[in-house]
């Protein structure tokens, strides 16, 4: 068979990413290829970049070019690590390989309405008709199962490729695994962080998540183990951070956008959320009450060059829509529903960029 760039790659589509389970040229892992004479020079990329891996890979392309064009061509192989941006990617990805976008949602204290928040992402992308996930991973205070109407609900079991794994439960189109289903709603769940991460690794790798659009994850206040455990498990595609406008909870916030931007961590902050903006009353509807201060979050937005993705009021109703669980996204036309949509949408088009 002629030595040529395009039987070259016919032939090393035989070859297998052992990691990522499918052939390096449907990958887009073969690149430079050049031909001088009878010698054949390509680079690939391998998912681990260990001598022992390369040297698998160089002796198995060219086992594969001397099977389908000649034994007598000289293969030259440089065998490189997996360029981060193809890790990442849905397709080979080990983790969560069905899920485009992993959005984690993090608070630098409690009390800010980071759940509230989540749930109202979770809602309003399923309202827009994509297929979302949404893991509850604040282990010690889980409220996605109120928040969704699903306390009652426990998830399912369904055997895959030999193995048991848990089915989300699905509510208002959004799948949904949280602690809380596993615990009474009065039972205090005490683990040290070893057994926190353990718990969350299972809710990410054994359960039956399928294809999703997004997954969103509600990650605990503050900063410690979980979240460490968290972007060391998932390929996160970035967090969003939520704070009130008072300085106390702004100066927690910017400790959180610093930590994801630690080399050991290193997640985008895609934005920031500012709730409970200000207080309307219902029988005045118009009129503003700035209680924790007016435009926090906005400046420091501004001062670290971070998008505002939405400031949503402190509404009587957005906690009764918690309570009974039913998202305030998915009420009709309400002022309240409309600073969501306003949230989510400036999310998808800032995923869109």
């Amino acid at each position: 068979m002629e030595i040529t760039a395009e039987n070259v790659l016919r032939a090393l589509s035989f070859v297998m990413e052992p990691d990522l389970k499918k052939d390096i040229v449907s990958l887009d892992l073969v690149s430079d290829i050049s031909i001088d004479g009878n010698t054949v020079f390509f680079k690939v990329q391998v998912s681990n970049p260990a001598m022992h891996s390369r040297k698998r890979m160089e002796e198995a392309c060219e086992t594969q070019i001397h099977l389908k064009l000649s034994p007598e061509v000289e293969v030259r192989a440089e065998v490189v690590a997996l360029d981060q941006d193809k890790k990442d990617a849905p397709e080979n990805r080990k983790v969560l390989p069905g899920v485009k976008n992993i959005i984690a949602i993090a608070s630098g204290k409690g009390g800010v309405g980071k759940s509230t928040i989540t749930a109202n992402f979770a809602a309003g992308m399923a309202k827009k008709g994509y297929k979302v996930g949404l893991i509850d991973a604040d282990i010690y205070g889980p409220s996605a199962p109120i928040m969704f109407d699903v306390e009652d609900q426990k998830p399912g079991m369904k055997e895959i490729d030999g193995k048991n794994k848990m089915v989300p439960v699905e509510s208002y189109g959004v799948k949904i695994l949280s602690i809380g289903f596993f615990a009474e709603t009065d039972q205090a769940i005490v683990w040290r962080g070893p057994m926190a991460s353990k718990a969350l690794n299972q809710m990410v790798s054994d359960v039956e998540w399928g294809e999703l659009d997004y997954m969103f994850i509600d990650l605990p206040p503050g900063t410690g183990d979980v979240h460490l455990s968290i972007v060391q498990a998932v390929p996160i595609t970035g967090v969003v951070v939520v704070s009130t406008p008072q300085p106390v909870a702004l100066a927690d916030a910017r400790k959180g956008i610093n930590m994801f931007g630690l080399d050991s961590i290193n997640v985008p902050v895609i934005g920031l959320v500012e709730n409970m903006s200000w207080f309307t009353p219902a029988e005045l509807p118009e009129n503003k009450y700035f209680i924790f201060g007016k435009d926090g979050a906005k400046e420091l937005s501004d001062k670290m060059n971070i998008s505002l993705l939405g400031q949503i009021p402190l509404v009587q109703s957005i906690r009764e829509s918690g309570d009974v669980g039913r998202p305030t996204i998915l009420q009709e036309n309400t002022s309240q529903s409309k600073a969501f949509e306003e949230m989510v949408n400036n999310l998808e088009l800032k995923l869109n960029e």
